[in-house]
């Protein structure tokens, strides 16, 4: 079979420069967009992946498993569970049971209100949480007000750096607080939370109870836990793994997840559409130029090769913008959602599926203009206005 010069395609592309900024425009759009939805799921899976332990167990209030922030744990709680179970993970004689306080507050930072989540902890919670570590300052001391905030968070209070937020203080309820230092937790949760002194946080919220109490387990089981959460009724604990929680709540964000994936696909769809109009203008036009090219002995199956190919074109020049557009600017950008902070990661995985649905999106749009021009005898193609 003749085919037509790659170059054909190469010098159509100028022919008309304001369609083909219509087209690249619009691949460009569908390409960024779909790395948008992509590179959501990625983060936001890629954040309560590494958020929790299968070591760790947490007690959490009875009926309120799928969320720590509105469960309540008795104070005594936890001494009690020390002296029920043996063989947590301890060091220095520090057993490795963290009381905390998980809640969702305003904190004023120069004037302007900023919702985040605070965890109430005692120095028991770096024994258990192995994967925060402190990198700038110190941890909150006890009746200090002070407060150390996660690398991400530090960016919900509006501090581009994070080590620019140390010693500046907040206000958190009516209470001045004073940030001390700063931590990091792998890309976990933590890194998008403030930690706060347990009782210092029960003073400004004037709560009485716990969320939950998480445990660090080293001879003990997980099955310890579940038997000692039957069995002392009076307390009203259920049992599960911060591994079975994060599992839990990511299922719970699946819906969100949907949400912006569909809302990107409709998005997608009017700029596909724009494009594909674009496209059939373009090739439509060209009915005359097909016929010709068919009178020169070029079988159709080579001339809509050739209109697959400038459509490729087109529609990659828009793909490989979208994903400079992503890997310069969105790649390590910060989204906040109820349980803290999460980062869109462009993985190769996702630049891949960027330029695929960019060569689709050229294949696809080139398929009913190319009908268009084809399907006409030579003759009545020859005979068409330009």
């Amino acid at each position: 079979m003749k085919i037509l010069p790659f170059e054909y395609a190469t010098r159509n592309l100028g022919r008309s420069p304001v369609r083909l900024l219509l087209t690249v425009f619009g691949s460009g759009l569908v390409v960024l967009l779909v790395m948008i939805a992509g590179s959501f799921m990625v983060g936001m899976q890629a954040t309560l992946d590494v958020s929790g332990s299968n070591n760790n167990i947490m007690l959490l209030g009875a009926g309120s498993v799928e969320s720590v922030e509105r469960s309540e744990v008795g104070m005594d709680t936890a001494g009690i569970v020390a002296g029920s179970i043996d063989g947590f993970r301890s060091r220095a004689g520090v057993e490795g049971i963290s009381s905390e306080i998980h809640v969702q507050m305003p904190i004023l930072v120069d004037g302007e209100d900023r919702l985040i989540l605070i965890r109430g902890i005692r120095p028991e919670a770096f024994l258990v949480h192995d994967q925060v570590s402190i990198t700038t300052g110190h941890a909150p001391r006890n009746g200090r007000n002070e407060l150390l905030v996660g690398k991400l968070a530090a960016q919900t209070l509006g501090y581009n750096e994070a080590v620019d937020a140390v010693g500046k203080k907040v206000m958190l309820d009516d209470d001045a607080y004073t940030i001390s230092g700063v931590l990091e937790a792998g890309g976990g949760i933590a890194e998008g939370e403030i930690w706060a002194s347990l009782i210092d946080l029960q003073i400004t919220t004037q709560r009485d109870t716990l969320s939950c109490i998480i445990v660090s387990l080293d001879q003990a089981k997980a099955s310890d836990l579940d038997v000692f959460a039957a069995s002392r009724i009076d307390l009203e604990l259920a049992a599960i793994s911060e591994n079975e929680y994060f599992a839990a709540l990511s299922q719970f964000y699946k819906p969100i997840e949907m949400m912006v994936v569909m809302t990107c696909i409709m998005i997608a769809v009017g700029g596909m559409l724009g494009g594909f109009n674009s496209t059939y203008a373009a090739f439509a036009s060209r009915v005359r130029e097909v016929g010709t090219l068919q009178t020169l002995g070029y079988k159709r199956s080579a001339i809509a090769l050739s209109l697959v190919q400038e459509s490729i074109l087109s529609a990659s020049i828009g793909a490989i913008i979208a994903c400079m557009i992503s890997m310069l600017v969105l790649d390590g950008f910060t989204m906040r959602f109820s349980m803290g902070i999460f980062t869109l990661f462009m993985t190769p995985k996702v630049v891949t599926l960027g330029i695929g649905s960019g060569l689709m999106l050229g294949i696809i749009g080139a398929i009913a203009p190319a009908i268009r021009c084809l399907r006409l005898p030579i003759p009545e193609a020859l005979r068409a206005s330009e």
